[in-house]
């Protein structure tokens, strides 16, 4: 198994396009920090003394819409942020840090987008091609099982995101640091469960941060994979999964206005944020619920991609 992963990610970085991703990534992280860069140079806000009692009116402002709200949901909104405004107030918690080096790398998690386009495209490749330049029948004349073969494929796709993510994140943290410096004390995130405020390391935070956002991306990217699999046509799996990867969210969204049911559609699930800094798409949503979602969805990608793999005749 270990030599066919090998061989697999060895092909990969044979290709050009690779480092052209790479570099891709990196360019745009850059770009992205100059923009911050010359926004916080230019920025002039003044800085809020009066900071506690600014949080103490923001929170008899949300009282009273807490008690006007009509949702489970929203009521579960208010009670975080005025918990959370508590919170601050009592241990001295300013919410206006300045910019630095973690809050750049947190605005940088908005290219694991991209991060995730480059994985896709990968992943929906790296079996159509082999049946489109006749390679395959190399891969399958050896004394190794397809289960293998294709499993080697997946884990180095998933590599290869794991590759991808550690480049945002490492070059960003980096490139933050000689943009923005490095906070003397570092101001910790504030978690709220179960009506309790509790303290995290920025760093641990921003690693869950990046974790939870990354689900999407490998949900789609174990979608290409099987639309690879399945159909040998990498430019459908490509095509397929950019589309739903940029609109996915949006047409979900629009379905769960009106029909309870959008619960059970992938993309009403891939965002595990949902339930530690915002609200459930559809009223009635757990974290637990969307965990099975995805396992289910995952089973069947991999299901399909699997059997037809092992069944296709590639004789001919």
């Amino acid at each position: 198994m270990l030599n066919l992963i090998k061989n697999e990610w060895m092909k990969i970085f044979k290709r050009p396009g690779t480092y052209v991703m790479m570099a891709i990534l990196i360019a745009i992280t850059i770009i992205v920090g100059i923009f911050f860069k010359y926004q916080d140079t230019n920025s002039k806000a003044a800085v809020d003394k009066k900071w506690e009692q600014t949080l103490q009116q923001e929170n008899d402002a949300l009282k009273k819409q807490m008690d006007q709200s009509q949702t489970k949901i929203e009521k579960k909104f208010y009670q975080k942020e005025i918990a959370i405004n508590d919170y601050r107030i009592k241990h001295h918690l300013n919410p206006h840090e300045k910019y630095n080096v973690w809050s750049f790398v947190k605005d940088a998690s908005e290219l694991i987008i991209l991060a995730g386009l480059f994985t896709i495209i990968v992943s929906a490749g790296i079996v159509a091609s082999e049946f489109n330049w006749g390679t395959i029948k190399l891969l399958l004349i050896r004394p190794i099982n397809r289960t293998k073969i294709l499993t080697s494929k997946y884990l180095t796709v998933l590599m290869f995101a794991l590759f991808m993510l550690g480049i945002l994140f490492v070059f960003s943290m980096v490139l933050g640091a000689i943009l923005f410096g490095t906070p003397e004390n570092a101001v910790p995130y504030l978690n709220y469960n179960n009506g309790q405020v509790t303290e995290q390391n920025i760093v641990v935070h921003l690693l869950i941060y990046y974790g939870l956002n990354s689900i999407k991306m490998i949900m789609l990217v174990t979608m290409a994979f099987m639309i690879s699999s399945v159909f040998r046509n990498s430019s459908l799996a490509i095509g397929l999964s950019l589309f739903l990867l940029f609109t996915g969210d949006q047409f979900t969204a629009l379905l769960s206005l009106k029909f309870s049911w959008a619960k059970y559609i992938l993309f009403a699930n891939t965002d595990l944020m949902q339930y530690f800094e915002g609200t459930p798409m559809v009223e009635g949503m757990t974290l637990t619920f969307s965990i099975l979602m995805l396992l289910l969805y995952f089973v069947v990608f991999q299901f399909f991609a699997f059997f037809v793999f092992k069944k296709r005749d590639v004789a001919a």
